[in-house]
């Protein structure tokens, strides 16, 4: 177990957790209509929409907000298509960021990432240009404020459940497991009524980089401010070490 957090994209997010409560409405709202339209409404036969909604109560989307979107992308036939777009390039000092999209028209979308790189003195790369630096996982964060289990506990009940490993960092265990087991541990945390900050499959970066450069570092958070802002952006992944 490592002693630090490198979770860097899990801090930037929960650091402006405030300023972005309307937008986890909207990305998860549209999450939702992707996966309602690709499996059906109902969660028991759709695990992808069991996912969405695991994420949508990590985030403190209420119930009832969940319910209306399943219900809205259930009944309108006519609702809006979402494509999905993935975006990779390069932040100050060569820093790897990809940009996962859901958006209803990919001009706009491409012109917003594009902006917000550009701002930040950066550049949009070819599609693969820097994903090869991260791996899928599934992860799962356990904020340690919430759970009065030891780090072993956990532990054990993580690689029961069939996760590949626990870390412990300053102020949580990051629980990571294969794309394709996340659905089933985190399944089985949820019955072992384990808390959880955040659940979802993401892109962990195999090394980081650490920029010293104060006009390095006001250029990259000026990228990420940016993409954060744009209601078509779900995800940001980067291998800046803050």
């Amino acid at each position: 177990m490592s002693g630090h957090s490198k979770f860097a994209n899990i801090k930037h997010k929960k650091e402006k957790n405030d300023a972005a409560k309307g937008k986890i409405f909207t990305v998860i709202g549209r999450e939702i209509a992707v996966a309602v339209k690709e499996g059906g409404p109902d969660p028991s036969n759709n695990s992808k929409l069991r996912d969405v909604i695991a994420k949508a109560k990590a985030n403190n989307v209420p119930n009832d907000t969940i319910e209306r979107g399943i219900k809205k992308a259930a009944g309108d036939a006519d609702s809006v298509n979402y494509i999905q777009a993935t975006y990779e390039g390069y932040g100050p000092s060569g820093t790897a960021i990809i940009v996962q999209c859901l958006t209803d028209n990919k001009n706009r979308t491409a012109a917003d990432v594009r902006n917000a790189f550009s701002k930040g003195q950066g550049s949009v790369g070819t599609p693969g240009c820097v994903s090869y630096m991260f791996d899928e996982r599934g992860q799962i964060i356990v904020d340690k404020e919430a759970t009065d289990m030891s780090a072993d506990d956990i532990m054990m009940m993580a690689l029961d459940a069939g996760a590949d490993d626990v870390e412990e960092e300053d102020d949580s265990f990051v629980i990571t497991s294969s794309p394709a087991d996340f659905s089933a541990v985190r399944e089985a945390l949820e019955k072992e009524e384990l808390p959880m900050a955040d659940a979802s499959v993401t892109m962990v970066p195999q090394t980081y980089v650490q920029l010293t450069s104060e006009e390095d570092i006001r250029n990259i958070n000026r990228i990420l401010d940016l993409l954060d802002e744009s209601d078509d952006v779900q995800e940001v992944y980067h291998n800046w070490e803050e």
